[in-house]
């Protein structure tokens, strides 16, 4: 009986091809076969032209695999091939089902390991220029989502930090806004709020919690919102004109 393959969770960053690692970017070169998420480029993509790919996505509000199936496809082709890779975006190990696809590889002994992405999270402040800790100021932070398993409901609330860094923002960055207004947060507290981080067509927009809790308009790709005093501006900081022309668009929409 032929030995079974392995299988590596590899974070693709992002979005840009070239902030995937480069242990990443060598094991995808080598891949024999790459389930990937929706939000993973096609110049990411590129780096594995060898390997059958297929798309294992899931978004919000639209048609997604189910995580038993993408289990299931991690299994069954482990055993046909030597090198299979869950291709993640971001990193596998923060709001990436990483735990369940860890279980299911364990439990059918297939030897696993886990290569780190760079997080949207760091991705955006670097983008943003926004440090998301600043001596005297942030010395706390958390990320968090609004999107929990249907019997976890419990775990909604807000964490209690000095800089919030909300993924797969979007409409639920509004009813955070509120409830980070009704429990005490200053109006006037700064937010960035940054669509298709370090893709081509990011958006970045500043604003204040009072102006996100009366609405984001319209996005077109991954939302991540930064809350805190953290995000306050620089007194020598500049823009880029797309800021003032997103908060434009805001303010019509």
């Amino acid at each position: 009986m032929a030995a079974l393959g392995k299988v590596y969770l590899i974070g693709a960053g992002p979005g840009a091809q070239d902030l995937i690692t480069l242990r990443g970017a060598r094991l995808l070169a080598q891949a024999d076969v790459v389930l990937h998420d929706a939000l993973v480029t096609e110049e990411m993509l590129e780096l594995c032209p060898q390997a059958e790919k297929i798309l294992v996505g899931k978004r919000c509000g639209q048609l997604s695999t189910a995580q038993q199936f993408i289990n299931k496809q991690l299994v069954d082709h482990v055993h046909k091939v030597p090198l299979v890779v869950r291709l993640k975006g971001g990193d596998p190990m923060l709001f990436g089902r990483a735990d369940e696809e860890l279980r299911a590889l364990e439990e059918a002994g297939i030897e696993v390991e886990v290569v780190p992405g760079i997080t949207t999270a760091l991705a955006a402040a670097a983008a943003s220029k926004q440090p998301l800790t600043k001596r005297g100021v942030s010395r706390s932070v958390a990320f968090f989502t609004s999107s929990t398993a249907p019997d976890h409901a419990e775990h909604d609330a807000i964490p209690d930090t000095d800089t919030l860094v909300q993924y797969m923002g979007g409409r639920e960055a509004i009813a955070t806004a509120e409830r980070l207004l009704a429990q005490g947060r200053k109006p006037d507290t700064p937010v960035v709020v940054i669509e298709n981080v370090s893709r081509p067509d990011q958006h970045i927009r500043r604003m204040t919690i009072a102006t996100l809790a009366q609405g984001l308009g319209a996005a077109h790709g991954p939302v991540l919102v930064m809350l805190g005093d953290a995000m306050k501006t620089r007194s020598h900081q500049s823009f880029d004109s797309e800021i003032n022309s997103a908060i434009a668009h805001q303010l019509r929409a």
